[in-house]
C-alpha cells in the first residue's frame, strides 16, 4: 500500500510538471482567464486528497501545485483557485465521514444523551474548534497577505521537517498516554489553540493536531483520531464559510465539472491517504513525514531560487 501511494504521488507531481497546461481564453474585456481542464482538476483532487490528512500542509501543496501548473493567471483566477482548493476539500471530510462513522455516530448517540463516551468526544471537538475559529477569524487577512506565498511554505515545510527529524530521536512519540474517550475540555481547547498554527501554510493542520495531542496526554491512537474529527468540523466550516463567499464565482469560471472531477478524485484520495497514514504511524512514527519535508522545503527554495515560482 506504501509503495502505490508513493508511486502516485510521485505520478502526481510528475504530471504537474509536464502535463498541467492551463486552458486559456480571452474574457469580453480582452483579459486573460483561465479555464480548468478536467486533468488538471484530476491533479488538484489528488494533491488535496492525498495530503489534507497527512502531515504535510495540503494547502501549501496545493498553491506550490496551482504556481506549477500557470493557473495563477490573474487576480481573479487566483482568488477562485484558492476557493476551489478549500472547497474540494468537500471529498476529503466524506472520506472521514466514511473511515470514522462508528465514532461520529457515537458522537451524535452522546448528542441525544445515549453515550458519556459519545458527548465527552463531541464536547472536546467543540471545544478544540472554538478557539481555532476565533483566532483564525481575527488574523485571516494578515495570514492571506503575508503568508501564503511560496518562501514562508517552504520554510514552514523546513522547519517543520526538522521539529519532526528532532522528536523522532526523543521518546516523545512513544509515551503512554489516553484515549480518545478520556480527553477532557482543557485538553482539547489547548490543541484547538495549537491548531490555529496551522493557519499558516506549511505547517499542516494534521501535524500540529497530533503532535498537540501527544503533547497534552492523547496516547498517539488518540491524537491521530481527534485530528481526523477536528479536521472534520474545521474543513467543513472553511468550506462553507469559502462556498457562501466565493462559491459564484468558482462555478462562474469553472463551471460544475471541474469541481465535481476534484471532490471525487480528493474522496478516494484520501481515503487511500488516511488508511495508511494511520497504518504507517502507528508501526513506524512520523519520521518519514520529517524527511519529506525538509526534502519538499529545500526542493521549493530551489525552485524559488530558480525562478520557477514566485516567493510571494
Amino acid at each position: 500500500m506504501r509503495n502505490r501511494l508513493n508511486a502516485l504521488l510521485l505520478a502526481t507531481v510528475g504530471t504537474a510538471f509536464w502535463f498541467g497546461t492551463p486552458v486559456l481564453a480571452q474574457n469580453g474585456s480582452g483579459s486573460e482567464e483561465v479555464s480548468l481542464s478536467p486533468l488538471n482538476a484530476v491533479i488538484l483532487g489528488l494533491v488535496e486528497g492525498l495530503t489534507e490528512y497527512l502531515p504535510v500542509s495540503s494547502t501549501g501543496h496545493l498553491l506550490f501545485t496551482q504556481e506549477l501548473l500557470g493557473l495563477n493567471v490573474n487576480d481573479r483566477a487566483e482568488s477562485a483557485l484558492d476557493t476551489y482548493a478549500i472547497c474540494i476539500q468537500i471529498g476529503a471530510i466524506f472520506a472521514v465521514l466514511l473511515l470514522y462513522w462508528s465514532r461520529i455516530r457515537q458522537m451524535l448517540d452522546g448528542l441525544l444523551g445515549r453515550s458519556d463516551e459519545g458527548r465527552r468526544v463531541l464536547i472536546a471537538v467543540i471545544g478544540a474548534f472554538i478557539p481555532t475559529a476565533i483566532i483564525g477569524l481575527s488574523i485571516a487577512d494578515p495570514v492571506q497577505d503575508n503568508l501564503f506565498g511560496a518562501l514562508p511554505i517552504s520554510v514552514a515545510w523546513l522547519v517543520g521537517g526538522l521539529i519532526i527529524l528532532f522528536l523522532g530521536r526523543t521518546s516523545f512519540m512513544e509515551r503512554d498516554g489516553l484515549e480518545l474517550g478520556q480527553i477532557t475540555p482543557k485538553q482539547a481547547v489547548i490543541i484547538g489553540v495549537c491548531q490555529a498554527i496551522a493557519l499558516w501554510p506549511g505547517v499542516s493542520r494534521s501535524w500540529v493536531t497530533i503532535v498537540a495531542g501527544l503533547a497534552v496526554g492523547l496516547s498517539l491512537a488518540g491524537a491521530i483520531e481527534f485530528a481526523f474529527l477536528l479536521g472534520l468540523i474545521t474543513l467543513t466550516a472553511a468550506t462553507v464559510l469559502a462556498g457562501a463567499k466565493d462559491g459564484d464565482e468558482v462555478i462562474e469560471l469553472f463551471g460544475w465539472t471541474t469541481p465535481l472531477i476534484g471532490m471525487v478524485v480528493a474522496f478516494v484520495s484520501a481515503v487511500a491517504a488516511v488508511k495508511w497514514m494511520v497504518n504507517w504511524l502507528q508501526e513506524k512514527g512520523l519520521e518519514i513525514f520529517g524527511w519529506y519535508r525538509v526534502a519538499i522545503g529545500i526542493g521549493g527554495l530551489v525552485l524559488i531560487a530558480l525562478g520557477v515560482v514566485e516567493p510571494r
